[in-house]
């Protein structure tokens, strides 16, 4: 089971977050054959929460890795007052990784927002990180998503749609 604080997570992320396969490989991308088990096993947590966020009716990303699984990319969207609010979703793995977590990225809310640094990472260090390490190596890719992205849309996307400096682009009404 993973250690949570009652500070950090609140109860339905903390269930979502149970439903989740943990890691048990401890490699990095620098590690041959080892890595390609953590892969599949980052992957097969991957699918475990689109199929608990589907069962949910709660999808909200989409998700790709290229060849060596160092690069994601994908989708990510929230709905605000029935209206679809969808930004790009990058990052790339860090060498130290799983030991540090992934920096995720919305490169086009880069600027617009103090919870984020250059580039458009999303900033994650009060909550997300001290959990990260109390965890590691067993989160991966999906519990950040869950614990880091999920939240972060959550509260952000609707303070930053009352101050006006984003908009619901063309074409994407609920």
């Amino acid at each position: 089971r993973p250690a949570f604080s009652a500070a950090m997570v609140d109860n339905t992320t903390k269930e979502t977050v149970q439903k989740l396969p943990l890691m048990s490989v401890q490699a990095g991308p620098r590690d041959g054959d080892e890595w390609i088990k953590r892969m599949k096993e980052e992957y097969m947590a991957l699918i475990a929460y689109q199929k608990v966020n589907k069962e949910a009716g709660n999808e909200w990303f989409t998700i790709e890795s290229n060849k060596t699984g160092t690069r994601w990319t994908g989708k990510v969207w929230t709905f605000h007052e029935h209206k679809k609010y969808e930004f790009d979703l990058e990052f790339d793995l860090p060498v130290a990784y799983p030991s540090t977590p992934p920096e995720l990225a919305l490169p086009e809310l880069d600027g617009k927002t103090e919870k984020m640094y250059r580039g458009g990472k999303i900033c994650l260090d009060v909550h997300f990180a001290p959990l990260w390490s109390k965890n590691t190596p067993r989160f991966g890719i999906a519990h950040a998503m869950a614990l880091g992205m999920a939240p972060w849309l959550a509260v952000e996307i609707p303070s930053l749609v009352s101050l006006g400096r984003i908009k619901e682009k063309e074409g994407e009404g609920s």
